[in-house]
């Protein structure tokens, strides 16, 4: 109760000294973003995955929630203010844990031993923001140009042998995506059910609909501007399903197929830790999921032996 209160007080001082953030600043308009950044300079025994998904806390709340995974070894808490002395009643986990909740950075108040490399979690997530932010970049209109004024020619009558020809009109092609998603919808994190699977191959929406325990089978679901192929409310995990008969190919296919899915999967992970959810692959053969993982060791690969 007592650290409790001090987080209160804490957040309390935060409110009354912090200036209003500038409208050019992102990140101050972010309070996701700002514990993202805040978080990569931290030293995580579990990649950042906590803080992640805590992120759109307030930071003393991220703090306590996330103080477990924090590579103790090499962090150490100094309480230069001494406002965390007394609520913690000298316990040194409960100092600690007050300093690093502290809504402002107080230089010397932490010290980390060694040069921090930035948890792939908290990396991921922030590729991922800066990716929407430069999505909603390119969406702005670009400045209207005024034309320079300019002497018109005389208009010439046109010969009465020669009719003038309409100008030829591009293919009649459908758009991409249902008129009624938003730029803002793109970006959301709000998972929405797609009542049918994307690519039509039987297969794979067979594999993806018997995911155990999938909150939504029969079709996609829609999360910061992905489909993806299934999602456990349960455990707040999303699923992409892969479908190769990869332990048939040979050495220089397999090499090819593990070349162009790697990207993809890094991308669509970095999407799902960004919206504070956990990613999954499915896969169909236990070759395919060492391929995977011999590629990148932090994916989580699992072999659909329901399909």
């Amino acid at each position: 109760m007592r650290l409790r209160a001090c987080f209160a007080l804490l957040l309390f001082l935060s409110a009354c000294t912090t200036t209003p953030p500038s409208p050019r600043e992102p990140a101050a308009r972010d309070p996701r973003l700002a514990n993202l950044q805040r978080a990569a300079k931290l030293p995580w025994t579990d990649g950042g995955r906590c803080a992640v998904r805590e992120a759109s806390e307030p930071w003393p709340e991220l703090a306590e929630r996330c103080f477990h995974a924090l590579d103790h070894d090499r962090i150490e808490f100094h309480d230069t203010t001494g406002r965390c002395a007394v609520a913690s009643a000298g316990a040194a986990v409960g100092v600690g844990l007050c300093v690093l909740a502290a809504p402002e950075i107080i230089v010397g108040a932490v010290i980390v031993a060694g040069v921090v490399v930035v948890g792939f979690a908290i990396k991921e997530a922030l590729d991922a923001h800066e990716l929407k932010w430069a999505d909603q970049e390119d969406a702005r209109p670009l400045p209207e140009k005024r034309p320079v004024p300019e002497t018109a020619p005389a208009p010439q009558k046109p010969s009465p042998e020669k009719r003038p020809k309409p100008e030829p009109k591009g293919p009649d092609f459908p758009p991409l995506e249902p008129p009624e998603v938003t730029e803002r919808d793109r970006h959301r994190c709000e998972p929405v059910p797609v009542p049918y699977h994307r690519g039509g191959n039987k297969l794979h929406d067979k594999c993806a609909d018997r995911i155990p325990n999938n909150s939504f089978p029969g079709g996609d679901v829609f999360v910061n501007g992905k489909n993806f192929d299934a999602l456990q409310l349960a455990t707040r995990t999303l699923w992409e399903v892969k479908t190769d008969n990869f332990d048939t190919y040979p050495p220089e296919l397999r090499r090819i197929v593990i070349e162009e899915q790697l990207p993809k999967l890094q991308y669509e992970r970095a999407l799902a830790l960004a919206c504070g959810f956990d990613f999954k692959v499915g896969v169909r053969s236990a070759a395919h999921k060492a391929a995977l993982e011999f590629a990148d060791e932090t994916l989580e690969i699992v072999v659909m032996n329901w399909c």
